[in-house]
Parts: structure tokens; C-alpha cells; sequence
């Protein structure tokens, strides 16, 4: 598909991957942007800049969703790209409190549940339409120091799987975007508690939105501005145990070189 006279809905596009894929979307020649973020200010003023159209949402809510979804049909009549792309980070493991885990298992998941739960039924009625999943390697690869985030990443990769399996054949187009450090906030805030192992390839969010367009012209389901994910994801698959031992080993380099 091409980006060109389409109407893209872009959540947490107020900075970071979200902005940068608004910008890349007006600059392909979009119809309509819908710019869209818990940060109203912030997504009205990329809005502006872009031409586009700003809707506060805070995407944890399926109400808010659902008036995202509402009004960009009641003002463009149709959505033919949805990038549900807002997401956060937790540190940690068990330990990390229930509601944390709550939280970032409403944005990074439920937010992508709400989202088809609305979007889907305007799209098989056309029987067009391409959603895209900002996902993360971590959901392919897991985080060596962040369980919520590694399995909230996990679960949105499987459900974007079920998407693309259940609705591929009814004009559905799926892709997740899957890469590893890209300078955003969410990695200068893994900078600041001393995790530095995803600096040295870090992207810039304009380079990961340059491959995602070029992934949904291709269709592709994986998305992987860093193509060594797709050599780690192979290894793990072929041999898991041994994959296992390596991020271990990993884990304790990293946090040996942080003390």
C-alpha cells in the first residue's frame, strides 16, 4: 500500500517515532494525518506543522479510542492506515507493583485490542485497510532487564500474528514495527538508569520511519529498521536453550559494566 491520498491515524504522535512517522506520512502525500496523543498540546502542535488534524487520546481508555475512531471517520469518512504506535516502559520484574504492571499492560496492550476492537469493522466493510503495530525487538527477543516490557511487547506481537492471520484474506494488511534503540525518550530514560547497550545502533526516529514506509508499500509484517533482529530472532528459534544462555550472559555483562 501507499501512503499517497490515504487517511493515517498515528497514536503517541506527538514526539519520538509517532512524530516522525506524521512527518514522513505528509511528506508521501498523505490526504489526512490524525495526529493523536494523551499529550493534546503536543500533538496539536505536530499537527500544525504537518497540516494534520489533532485529537487528545489517551489510548489505556477504550472510550477515548473509540472517540478517536469517531471522529476521524465524522471528518474524513474513512481510515485506511492506523498506527497504534503509543507505548511506555516499565523496569523490572515481579516486583514491579501490580499497578504498573496494570498500566503498561493497558497502553501496550489493550490500546491495540481497542483499536481493532473500532477500527476493524469500517475496514472489513471496505475490505481495505493496513494497521501497524509499533512493537519493539523486545517482542521478538525479550529485555534483559524489563519483564512488563518485554511481555506486554510479546503479547501485541502475538495479537498483530492473529490480526494478520484472521482478517489477511478480507483485504486486511498487518505489519509490526519491531526495531531496537531509537533516539526517543523511552532510551535517553534507559540512559539515565545506567543501561546503555542500545546506544551504539540507536536510530534516529526519522530512519525507523523512512523503513516503515517503505515496509507497508512492501506489505511487510515485520518491520525491522535493525535487520541483525531478524539473525537474533532465527538463532533463538533454532536453538532456544542456547539463545537463553546467551542473554544471560548478556544480562550479567550489562549489569557488571553498569556497577
Amino acid at each position: 500500500m501507499e501512503v499517497a491520498d490515504r487517511v493515517v491515524v498515528v497514536t503517541g504522535g506527538a514526539r519520538g517515532i509517532g512524530r516522525a512517522l506524521a512527518r514522513r506520512f505528509a511528506h508521501a502525500g498523505a490526504e489526512a494525518i490524525i495526529v493523536a496523543d494523551a499529550d493534546g498540546d503536543g500533538a496539536w502542535t505536530v499537527a500544525r506543522e504537518i497540516g494534520g488534524m489533532a485529537i487528545r487520546c489517551d489510548v489505556s481508555r477504550e472510550e477515548e479510542v473509540a472517540d478517536l475512531v469517531n471522529k476521524t471517520l465524522t471528518a474524513k469518512g474513512r481510515i485506511d492506515i492506523f498506527c497504534s504506535n503509543a507505548g511506555i516502559a516499565v523496569d523490572g520484574g515481579p516486583e514491579a507493583t501490580t499497578s504498573e504492571w496494570q498500566r503498561i499492560w493497558d497502553v501496550n496492550v489493550m490500546s491495540h485490542v481497542f483499536v481493532a476492537r473500532h477500527v476493524l469493522p469500517g475496514m472489513l466493510d471496505r475490505k481495505e485497510g493496513y494497521m501497524l503495530g509499533t512493537v519493539s525487538a523486545a517482542g521478538l527477543l525479550n529485555h534483559v532487564f524489563a519483564a512488563p516490557y518485554g511481555v506486554t511487547k510479546a503479547a501485541a506481537l502475538s495479537f498483530f500474528e492473529w490480526l494478520a492471520i484472521t482478517h489477511g484474506d478480507e483485504g486486511i494488511r498487518v505489519s509490526c514495527l519491531c526495531p531496537q534503540g531509537v533516539k526517543t525518550d523511552m532510551l535517553a530514560a534507559e540512559r539515565r538508569l545506567g543501561l546503555d547497550f542500545l546506544t551504539a545502533g540507536a536510530l534516529e526516529p526519522e530512519q525507523v520511519a523512512e523503513v516503515v514506509v517503505e515496509g507497508i508499500r512492501n506489505e511487510k509484517f515485520l518491520i525491522l529498521p535493525h535487520p541483525e533482529v531478524a539473525e537474533y530472532f532465527n538463532r533463538k528459534a533454532q536453538d532456544y536453550d542456547r539463545w537463553l544462555r546467551g542473554m544471560r550472559r548478556l544480562r550479567a555483562n550489562l549489569l557488571a559494566a553498569s556497577r
